[in-house]
C-alpha cells in the first residue's frame, strides 16, 4: 500500500503543475517541441497510474493482472523516455550528427523495449514471478535500465554542454534540461538497487517539476507576449483597414458618405427586405438649387463652397441619420429610428429653413421624402423613386417661389 501511495501522491501532484499542459490545444498544435513535451507528460502519467495499481495488484496476488500491469509499466517507461529524447531534440532544433545518433537510439530503445517484453511471454528474461507471487527482476531489467541511464546522461549532457553559447534565459531552460537528464538517471540507478521502491516515479515528478518551473512557464509568458503582439498588430491593421475603408467610402469634398458606400446600403437594405428583417426606414432625397449658375458666375470654388453649405443644412436637419452625396448636387438621407419617427416634423422645419434661405439668398435644396410600404415595396428602389419624384414636385414649387 505504501508504494501505490506514493504512486498516487505522485499522479496527483504532476496532475496538478501540469494540468494547463495536459488539457491545453496550444501543446498539441504550435510547436513540435511543445507536442513532445506535451506526449512525454502524458506518458509519465500513464506510468504514475500503472505504477499505482501495480502496488493494489500486487499486494492482491492477482498474478495475471499484475503481470499485465507489468508489462504496461515497461512500455509506459519506455514511452516516457523515448518522448523525453524527442523533446530534447525538438527543443534544440539542431541538424548535429550527435542529436541524429540520440534520435536513433531512442527509437532502437522503442524497439528493444518490444523484442524484450514479448520474449518475456517466453523467457523470464525481463522479469517474473515465482509459485508465491513474488516478483524477481530479469537481466534484461537491468540492461534496460542501463539504456535509459545512458540516454538520459547523454542527451542532458549534450544540452548541459551549449550553455556557454546561449543567451542567459536560454541557459537556464538549458540547466533545467540538463538536470531532469541527471535526476533521472540518479533515480533510476536508485531504482536498480531499490525495485520494489516507487523510486522511478519520484524521479520523473521532480524532474517535470523541474522542467515546468524553468522551462514552460517560460514558455508561458513567452507565448502570452507574443500572442498580445499578434493582437497589436491585428488592431493595427484592423484600425489601418478601416481608416482605409473610411476614406474609400467618403465623399472628400462634403465628408459624408459617398456614391460607393449608397450603393452597399442599398444592396444591404434590399437583402433584409428580401429577407423580411426590416420593418420600417424612410429615404429623404435631396438636391440644390442653382449650382449650376453659381458655377457659371461664380466659379467652381464657389460651387463647392454651396455643396458644403447644403450638405451641412442637410446633416444638422438630420443628424440621427446616414447621409450619402449621391451626385454633384444630390444627397440622400436614410431615416430610422428617431428620424424615421420625427419624420414629418423634421422636413417641415427643413423646408421652412429652405424657404427663408431662398428670400435671404443662402442655399437652396428641394426634398422629397417617402417611406417603406411592406408588402407593397420589394426594393429600395421603388421607396427611392417615390422620395425622387416628390423632391423634383419640391423643386418645382421652390423656382416658382423665387
Amino acid at each position: 500500500m505504501t508504494y501505490s501511495g506514493a504512486a498516487l501522491l505522485a499522479l496527483l501532484v504532476h496532475s496538478i503543475i501540469h494540468f494547463d499542459v495536459i488539457r491545453n490545444m496550444h501543446y498539441r498544435k504550435e510547436r513540435p517541441a511543445a507536442r513532445a513535451y506535451r506526449a512525454l507528460i502524458l506518458s509519465v502519467m500513464s506510468f504514475y497510474v500503472f505504477d499505482l495499481l501495480w502496488g493494489f495488484l500486487y499486494d492482491a496476488h492477482n498474478l495475471p493482472a499484475v503481470t499485465l500491469d507489468t508489462v504496461l509499466y515497461f512500455v509506459s517507461m519506455a514511452l516516457t523516455v523515448f518522448f523525453w529524447t524527442r523533446y530534447v531534440i525538438l527543443y534544440l532544433n539542431e541538424d548535429k550528427p550527435f542529436l541524429r545518433f540520440i534520435a536513433i537510439a531512442g527509437w532502437t530503445m522503442l524497439g528493444f523495449f518490444a523484442v524484450a517484453l514479448l520474449l518475456n511471454c517466453f523467457f523470464p528474461l525481463m522479469f517474473w514471478f515465482d509459485a508465491e507471487g513474488v516478483y524477481h527482476a530479469g537481466s534484461l531489467r537491468y540492461l534496460t535500465l542501463c539504456i535509459q541511464v545512458l540516454l538520459f546522461m547523454a542527451s542532458s549532457l549534450y544540452v548541459l554542454l551549449t550553455i556557454r553559447h546561449a543567451a542567459a534565459k536560454t541557459a537556464l531552460h538549458h540547466a533545467a534540461i540538463g538536470a531532469f537528464g541527471i535526476t533521472m538517471s540518479a533515480m533510476v540507478i536508485l531504482q536498480v538497487f531499490f525495485p520494489l521502491l516507487p523510486m522511478y516515479s519520484v524521479g520523473c515528478l521532480l524532474s517535470t517539476c523541474i522542467i515546468h518551473t524553468f522551462v514552460v512557464n517560460d514558455m508561458k509568458d513567452d507565448r502570452r507576449i507574443e500572442l498580445e503582439e499578434m493582437l497589436r498588430r491585428e488592431q493595427q491593421q484592423e484600425k489601418e483597414l478601416g481608416s482605409a475603408k473610411q476614406m474609400a467610402y467618403t465623399d472628400s469634398l462634403t465628408g459624408v458618405k459617398n456614391t460607393h458606400a449608397y450603393v452597399e446600403k442599398q444592396l444591404l437594405v434590399d437583402q433584409q427586405i428580401a429577407r423580411r428583417e426590416i420593418k420600417a426606414f424612410g429615404v429623404v432625397v435631396f438636391d440644390l438649387n442653382g449650382l449650376k449658375q453659381i458655377n457659371d458666375t461664380k466659379g467652381h470654388d464657389a460651387g463647392d463652397r454651396y455643396i458644403r453649405e447644403g450638405c451641412h443644412l442637410i446633416c444638422v436637419s438630420f443628424k440621427h441619420s446616414p447621409v450619402y452625396r449621391i451626385g454633384g448636387d444630390e444627397f440622400v438621407a436614410f431615416l430610422e429610428g428617431e428620424d424615421y419617427q420625427n419624420r414629418k416634423a423634421l422636413l417641415d422645419d427643413f423646408d421652412a429653413q429652405i424657404e427663408r434661405n431662398l428670400h435671404s439668398g443662402q442655399v437652396v435644396v428641394a426634398s422629397g421624402l417617402s417611406v417603406y410600404r411592406p408588402g407593397h415595396d420589394n426594393s429600395y428602389r421603388h421607396v427611392f423613386e417615390r422620395a425622387d419624384r416628390r423632391m423634383y414636385d419640391r423643386k418645382g414649387s421652390l423656382k416658382a417661389m423665387e
